[in-house]
């Protein structure tokens, strides 16, 4: 499998508060984060960086674990993901400078033909094949909830002036629940991870375009932060693209 990180600061932001990266083990199991960080100060790069850090370190440690079922990978993902919100919250709460930090967090583990999946925020991941791009997480967005209810369209939370607010966060709350996954990568080509810099900015059709066409894994990445950018570019733009060097064939 081959993959792509970029994580770019925008055209307005002077702090990169996201984060991403890719840890892989030697017997090619794979986590993929993504993090977008918030808090005043320096609060909101902390806690990404920090969460991102310790679930690659978590990870590390399992090149001597051979789980053999998917309950024991959904329950490490889930304790490893309750493990980063006790530490993040704790370390606030000592720590006034960084007091209502919190982060995003999209984490994405590949074994053999499944992927094993940990979401919290409005950082994304899309399944994307020849056929179609389908959104698999849920935000847990403010907005979202209003659609949910009926009270407003998805056109008009796309415009919402508090569509950037999360009702769902690492960090800010003694306790969270993440949602928790397992997806078949059978006829997938293609895995995006991002953060709203790039799902707020390019729409699903534009993001399916780039991903599929002829584009060589590193610029298609490149064009999808070019083409935020070019949008507006407003916010820091993460994505994490994982596929083959060909759109047609599976990702494993």
């Amino acid at each position: 499998m081959q993959y792509e990180v970029l994580s770019d600061i925008g055209k307005k932001r002077t702090l990169n508060e996201d984060g991403a990266a890719v840890f892989t083990l030697p017997n090619g199991i794979l986590l993929a984060v993504i993090a977008d960080g918030m808090g005043g100060h320096q609060g909101g790069e902390f806690a990404s960086s920090t969460a991102i850090q310790i679930m690659g370190d978590e990870f590390t440690k399992l090149e001597a674990t051979s789980f053999q079922d998917t309950e024991e990978w959904v329950e490490w993902l889930k304790e490893t993901v309750l493990y980063v919100n006790r530490y993040l919250y704790n370390y606030a709460n000592e720590n006034k400078e960084v007091e209502g930090m919190g982060t995003t967090l999209e984490a994405v583990l590949i074994k053999d033909r499944t992927c094993f999946g940990a979401h919290i925020g409005d950082s994304r991941v899309y399944k994307i094949n020849n056929e179609q791009i389908e959104q698999i997480t849920t935000d847990h967005s403010y907005v979202k909830v209003l659609v949910d209810s009926g009270e407003i369209t998805e056109q008009e939370a796309e415009v919402h002036p508090q569509r950037n607010w999360i009702i769902k966060a690492l960090g800010s709350e003694r306790s969270v629940e993440p949602d928790c996954y397992t997806l078949d990568l059978k006829d997938t080509a293609y895995l995006l991870l991002c953060s709203d810099g790039l799902s707020n900015k390019v729409d699903n059709p534009s993001i399916h375009k780039i991903v599929q066409s002829d584009l060589s894994l590193k610029e298609k990445t490149k064009a999808l932060v070019d083409l935020a950018n070019k949008m507006g570019g407003e916010d820091n733009i993460s994505v994490i693209l994982l596929g083959s060097p060909d759109s047609e064939v599976p990702l494993t």
